[in-house]
């Protein structure tokens, strides 16, 4: 009662999203390992691949965090150092 029945047109724009925010992160970290940004270019960088992915997926910060904050961080720490 009240579920949304999930239509090939939905699985589609959700693999959609996917492919567009894991294209942003690769890009992003790319962009950070090979030292293409300073370091606070590389951190707007991660909020605003953060943006991003909460404009395609409201209210899943928390897989955010759990996904890809991680990778990010340890980019940026092995790129610039610890700050």
């Amino acid at each position: 009662m009240g579920e949304k029945k999930i239509t090939l047109q939905d699985v589609v724009e959700e693999n959609r999203k996917i492919r567009m925010l894991r294209l942003m992160v690769d890009l992003s970290l790319s962009l950070i390992m090979q030292k293409q940004l300073t370091r606070e270019e590389a951190l707007e960088q991660f909020a605003r691949v953060k943006r991003f992915a909460l404009k395609l997926f409201p209210g899943k910060e928390e897989a955010f965090e759990l996904i890809y904050a991680p990778k990010f961080k340890r980019a940026i720490a092995e790129t610039y150092g610890f700050h």
